[in-house]
């Protein structure tokens, strides 16, 4: 739990602007109604990021995923300046929006890596076939840029990575996909678990390189159509995705003078060090942790949207759990992970493999806790291990690890 900063009473009237139209801040609106004025940039509907895979791979259209409306008043500008004396929010388009409260859901900003060749001297935009993958505009873009037989490079073999190539590779494109480390979203899967993953890739036509540095690019025209890796081998490509991860967006906080670390930094009534301004979602640091996924966000926002009308709420943190479902003719292979997924020296490992039927089931016990799992292929065991890894309770003092895991993994049911 983290302690409150020392201000006055969070006021729980009048009006709250909402800078970020992503799912913390849209959420947000549609809890407080129209009490809420609600910012962002883009000119698309709030959509779910969590989608974007889905609408490149072709199987959504942009409409599909689009948010609930919010009842309040929405502006379609980007928020440039907080006048924290004033209470007023300056926006691009020479709009000043007054607040009694105001909350940053401004989300995260993707990592562009240094390499070689990406930036020209002076240039203030990435060259020609060259996309971050986290925005509705980046997905039409390459969307638009992508058909049967598109040379695509992918570099980052996170989350992000694999669904982006896994959605052009759906598309036709021949895809690459290269990964630094030494295995597929190594952040939240085992070895095993990220070799199902590998082999499901491989199967739709994805070339995957891990243990694989991107040096630089090679631009033509304006254009990238090469990349060249560290040990001197080099792709050739029409579309390139930078999916190398994301970093909290909080310059607008800081230039206002508020308490930036790795994000922004919030209290358990998710306060930053300005008594009338809110941080949720990806750009709000808790407990030192910056969550970057689309659950702590909801969360976070639910909290916030209790706290404003007057009902007693917290946040205390979450324990997040990454599910995915990769589609495939021969049918989808889904996977979900939660807490560490490594075990430890001293840890109890409670395993289950299945070849025939491509399951893979794993849970780490420390202790008497259960600590972490990864399921891949069938996931009807996954809510209930879930539920037990959540509550952080002891588990059952007879057969402590096997009986009641093996119970858990073995029966349907739990969702």
């Amino acid at each position: 739990m983290t302690a409150p900063y020392e201000h006055a009473d969070t006021p729980r009237d009048g009006t709250v602007v909402v800078i970020g139209t992503g799912l913390a801040g849209t959420r947000l609106a549609q809890r407080l109604g129209e009490r809420a004025v609600l910012i962002g940039e883009e000119q698309h509907a709030p959509y779910n990021r969590v989608l974007l895979a889905e609408v490149l791979a072709g199987t959504y259209g942009p409409d599909v995923i689009e948010l609930p409306r919010t009842p309040g008043t929405r502006l379609h500008t980007r928020a440039v300046r907080i006048d924290r004396d004033r209470r007023i929010v300056q926006c691009e388009d020479g709009t000043e929006v007054g607040y009694d409260h105001l909350v940053l859901a401004t989300g995260s900003n993707p990592v562009l890596p240094p390499l070689r060749g990406l930036f020209e001297p002076g240039a203030g935009e990435l060259p020609g076939g060259v996309r971050a993958f986290r925005t509705m505009d980046d997905c039409l873009a390459l969307s638009g840029a992508v058909s049967e037989g598109t040379r695509a490079v992918v570099i980052g073999g996170g989350l992000l990575g694999v669904s982006a190539a896994r959605a052009l590779a759906r598309r036709g494109a021949q895809v690459v996909l290269t990964q630094q480390a030494e295995r597929l979203m190594e952040r939240q899967l085992d070895p095993r678990s990220s070799e199902l993953v590998r082999r499901h890739l491989t199967s739709l036509g994805v070339e995957i390189h891990t243990e694989c540095r991107v040096r630089g690019v090679g631009v033509v025209d304006g254009h990238v159509r090469r990349v060249e890796l560290h040990d001197g081998y080099v792709l050739g490509t029409d579309v390139t995705v930078l999916a190398c991860g994301v970093r909290p967006r909080a310059g607008l906080a800081q230039a206002a003078g508020l308490d930036v670390r790795k994000g922004i930094v919030v209290d358990d009534e998710l306060r930053t060090s300005d008594p009338r301004i809110h941080a949720i979602g990806d750009c709000a640091q808790h407990a030192g942790t910056v969550y970057g996924l689309a659950t702590p966000a909801l969360e976070q926002a639910d909290a916030l949207a209790d706290l404003l009308t007057g009902a007693p709420a917290a946040y205390t943190g979450t324990r997040t759990l990454t599910r995915l479902t990769l589609p495939h003719e021969a049918g989808p292979l889904d996977l979900a992970a939660f807490g560490e997924t490594e075990a430890l020296p001293g840890d109890d490992v409670v395993q289950l493999t299945d070849a025939t039927r491509g399951t893979y089931r794993k849970v780490v016990v420390r202790g008497d806790r259960l600590v972490g799992g990864v399921l891949v292929g069938e996931l009807a065991s996954v809510g209930a291990l879930a539920r037990a890894w959540e509550s952080n309770e002891s588990l059952p003092a007879d057969d402590a690890v096997a009986a009641p895991l093996l119970h858990l993994l073995t029966h349907d049911g739990g969702l």
